[in-house]
């Protein structure tokens, strides 16, 4: 049996059904926050969103040049450690924010091309070698979390490794980036999801040069 608009559902309005829902994705947003906030030691940021790959931006600038992947607000950073209950009062201001996670604080980022992140995962879990969290995004890029400092030292690492000139579909992202945080939407063209999650034994995440060696190899393979 259907029902319509103005209607009820088990004796609930519809408009009360709505208001429901609202408020349980709004709470499981805030759980999501507080749990990269107090169980993570990450800073939360607030971030647009966009209706759809058509790119338009809930920040309301037609000119966007970041739809759906940018900070609402730079200043309302919800800080690491930050509990559920202060989550969800610094939450309520931006009502159906993305959550962004701002680069170069906790960890730096080292971003390639899907498949060849995939494969490079596989090889170096095979190999035993540190990682942290892995997110891949719907545009196809694999986020490899590494210490802070990745993104200045990358030139030097990839000359010294002799890659220097290779053109790898290879880039690191540090401060004054924001990754778009599972399983929230990154530019309206869908959810960004793990490939390794957070845990507790990845909460300080490896230096780079201890998995670029890989990296770039498997991204020369897939260039070639």
């Amino acid at each position: 049996m259907g029902f319509t608009i103005g209607g009820s559902i088990g004796g609930r309005s519809t408009k009360e059904f709505r208001s429901g829902s609202r408020r349980r994705g709004r709470m499981s947003d805030c759980t999501t926050v507080a749990e990269y906030t107090g169980l993570w030691g990450w800073d939360v940021v607030p971030g647009a969103r966009a209706a759809s790959p058509a790119r338009n931006c809930s920040c309301g600038d037609r000119q966007c040049a970041a739809p759906g992947a940018h900070p609402l607000a730079f200043e309302a950073v919800v800080p690491a450690g930050a509990t559920l209950d202060e989550v969800t009062a610094a939450w309520s201001q931006f009502p159906g924010a993305s959550v962004l996670l701002p680069v170069g604080r906790a960890f730096d980022v080292i971003d390639v091309a899907e498949e060849a992140g995939r494969r490079a995962l596989v090889r170096l879990e095979r190999m035993g070698l540190p990682l942290g969290p892995v997110s891949v995004t719907p545009d196809r890029r694999v986020q490899f979390f590494v210490a802070p400092g990745a993104a200045d030292e990358l030139p030097q690492l990839l000359y010294r490794m002799g890659w220097d000139d290779a053109g790898l579909d290879l880039q690191a992202r540090g401060t004054g980036a924001f990754l778009t945080a599972p399983p929230s939407d990154h530019a309206g063209l869908g959810p960004v999801g793990w490939l390794r999650p957070p845990a507790l034994d990845s909460a300080r995440p490896p230096q780079a040069r201890l998995l670029l060696g890989t990296l770039a190899y498997i991204c020369h393979r897939f260039r070639r």
